[in-house]
């Protein structure tokens, strides 16, 4: 029974995430958007106390059921398992915990979290993880692909040879987990009177947490699957809130220790995050341009700034895929890795666009309405006045001037050969970053008009 539930569970959130990845930039139904919210990292990063308090409650009540049901990367890994068991049947044995390991990693994890190292948060957050797994098929970006894909190998191999390797060695959020499960009310008890010690339990748990031999779980890495429950013959394996008569991680000192550690853990992480708002969109098909190279990354509205971006994103792709025209891409920039930057090459950020705000769920990009987003100043235009077509090929133009939404642009008097044209000034009081001067601007490769990124975001 306890197996069925999981199993339906878990296929109903995983159908939910990919559903939202891949319908996001259709305009897909808001009562998709919720299972995002309810991941943990993200939540954490946001700061929703609510949802990381909930997801605590649960995992003190129930174990790790987070891991076995609402994340996705997880999900993913039991379905690579459970091809595996259709190779071999009975494969798994009990191994110790790699404490040293998970640990470290965890360790590793909330340095980079707290220095803004995005390689490494990208990499290690399960939900971004499979967001960008599912992205890779119809996103264009080739280098997010390509990690998405050698991750998705390293991650199916492991899972259909050791089951719940990463999620119990590696995982950071699993390892925050671990902390609490260890305390949970329910939990999967040996029954030593009616155990014959056949160690089919120990041989389906791709946790790896039962020790048949020494009738004990390891409760820090269970993530009640129901695959013990459901394969001990003789009602040895039950999952109750009845204590058991041995328990693996019920050191006192050792366990008391883990729990505030873990809490210090998830509250100090939590604390990292910062508040505020606004977002993006776009729209507009121009070909055979290029980048220009910008001293300031420019970040959609709502993001408040590079480096709030920086310290929150985790890579997840869902802004990049709701955004209507692409304005939104990965960064190849090692220090902001895979996170989205704003970049007008094929449209431009719509001012009356909010997706990106309304999907993010870590709070990198905080939620704003259609009106903030037109007091926000994300960046600012200059002008390039090598490249302007009006000075190179003495053709009058005024395109920058005629699409700003802002009227931050006006074609002024220019003294040029001996003659008198009429060039682009820009107003960056009035500017607000959305790139339509230079999306629609006629030079090519680059732009006579670019947008620069403020430091931090202005709002009027």
């Amino acid at each position: 029974m306890l197996r069925k539930l999981r199993i339906t569970l878990a296929v109903i959130a995983i159908l939910l995430v990919t559903l939202l990845f891949v319908g996001v930039g259709y305009g897909i139904t808001p009562w998709v958007e919720w299972i995002a919210k309810i991941q943990f990292l993200p939540a954490l990063l946001a700061m929703n106390f609510i949802v990381v308090a909930i997801l605590l409650i649960i995992t003190l009540l129930f174990g790790r059921t987070y891991c076995s049901v609402i994340c996705p990367l997880g999900v993913m890994q039991d379905i690579y398992s459970w091809l595996g068991g259709k190779f071999k049947k009975n494969r798994f044995s009990y191994v110790k915990e790699h404490k040293w390991l998970r640990y470290s990693v965890l360790a590793l994890f909330v340095i980079c979290l707290i220095i803004g190292f995005a390689p490494v948060t990208t990499l290690l957050a399960p939900y971004s993880t499979y967001g960008r797994i599912v992205t890779s098929f119809y996103m264009r970006n080739v280098t997010v692909s390509i990690i998405a894909w050698v991750v998705m190998l390293v991650l199916g191999v492991l899972a259909f040879l050791y089951g719940r390797a990463y999620c119990n060695s590696i995982c950071p959020v699993g390892t925050i987990l671990s902390f609490f499960s260890r305390f949970s009310l329910f939990k999967v008890r040996i029954d030593e009177s009616k155990c014959t010690h056949c160690g089919l339990c120990e041989k389906n748990c791709k946790a790896r947490a039962i020790d048949v031999k020494n009738g004990a779980v390891d409760y820090s890495r269970c993530v009640v699957c129901g695959d013990c429950t459901a394969q001990c013959k003789f009602g040895a394996m039950n999952y109750s809130a009845k204590k058991p008569v041995q328990d693996m991680s019920s050191e006192p000192d050792q366990g008391r220790r883990s729990f505030l550690v873990g809490t210090a853990i998830a509250t100090g992480t939590a604390a990292m995050a910062q508040a505020q708002m606004k977002v993006d969109g776009g729209l507009a098909v121009i070909t055979e341009k290029q980048a220009p190279k910008r001293e300031t990354p420019l970040t959609p509205p709502g993001s408040i700034s590079a480096r709030h971006m920086q310290k929150h994103c985790t890579a997840c792709q869902l802004c990049v895929s709701a955004c209507p025209n692409h304005v939104l891409r990965p960064s190849t920039d090692l220090n902001r890795f895979m996170q989205p930057t704003m970049s007008f090459e094929i449209g431009y950020c719509r001012p009356e666009c909010t997706r990106c705000s309304q999907v993010c769920p870590s709070g990198a990009i905080k939620p704003i309405t259609k009106e903030e987003k037109t007091a926000i100043h994300a960046g600012h235009a200059v002008w390039v006045k090598d490249n302007c077509v009006v000075l190179t090929d003495g053709v009058s133009c005024g395109n920058c001037a005629r699409h700003c939404p802002t009227g931050a642009i006006q074609m002024v008097e220019y003294q040029h050969n001996g003659q008198t044209v009429m060039v682009p000034a820009v107003n960056e009081s009035r500017c607000i970053g959305c790139g339509a001067c230079e999306n629609l601007c006629p030079s090519r490769p680059f732009s006579a008009i670019y947008v620069e990124g403020n430091v931090t975001h202005q709002k009027d």
